[in-house]
């Protein structure tokens, strides 16, 4: 499981030339683990062969106009679980804690949702809890999913085999809440929005009901410790 997770989590970081120039070994290493079953692996081959037949630039450039214009597509879960509520900004620091109180320190400078270092952080954990902890966010990967399949593009298959490798059902009534929230995206409009609307981090700041609900909670109760 672990070498599957930070494949997959590789693959939906921006694009590099050391991940292009390694993607075989990855490839090998997702087959190896043997984690996925083969119909999934094979919706991934697309991905992989990308990475092998395209320019870095081009790859850059596609995955820039997929997850960098589109709020539909963000790959910070915080931005589908809470949206610009109040509470996004507790269950982040919520989360970030979460990972510290389980050693796993953050070396970089993305936010504590952002799903590739949520799947790292998954990676170091043994399988089932892995897999209990990647069911926790099930319904925001199948979302993701289906909007990457209407636009036919090979990044799918990343959520399709988290889903996959869940092994859980997504809870139904958040996928279809998050669903109701989806937003109608004018592509003109997009750079405004994310400037009308920043998320504050409140360090002193609680979520309604006393205390951290839904995705965040689960997360804190889960109160285990990781090998970083």
């Amino acid at each position: 499981m672990k070498l599957t997770l930070r494949s997959l989590a590789a693959l939906l970081g921006y694009p590099s030339a050391e991940l292009k120039q390694h993607i075989g070994a990855l490839r090998a290493a997702i087959h190896e683990e043997a984690v996925l079953a083969q119909p999934v692996l094979d919706a991934l081959e697309p991905l992989l062969k990308a990475y092998e037949r395209d320019e870095l630039l081009d790859l850059q450039a596609a995955y820039s106009e997929l997850f960098d214009r589109s709020r539909l597509l963000s790959l910070n879960l915080f931005e589908h679980v809470h949206g610009e509520s109040k509470e996004r900004g507790q269950a982040m620091i919520d989360l970030g804690q979460q990972y510290l109180e389980s050693g796993f320190l953050l070396e970089s400078a993305e936010l504590p949702d952002f799903i590739p270092v949520f799947l790292e952080y998954a990676s170091c954990l043994p399988e089932a809890e892995a897999r209990d902890m990647l069911g926790q966010p099930a319904h925001v990967f199948v979302a993701l999913a289906e909007r990457l399949d209407e636009r036919k593009v090979p990044q799918a298959a990343i959520f399709h085999a988290l889903i996959a490798a869940a092994g859980a059902k997504p809870d139904a009534e958040a996928l279809a809440e998050l669903k109701e929230r989806t937003p109608e995206e004018d592509p003109s409009r997009i750079d405004e929005e994310w400037e009308e609307a920043p998320v504050t981090f409140n360090s002193g700041g609680a979520h309604q009901m006393g205390g951290p609900t839904g995705f965040t909670a689960k997360i804190r109760a889960a109160n285990r410790n990781v090998k970083a």
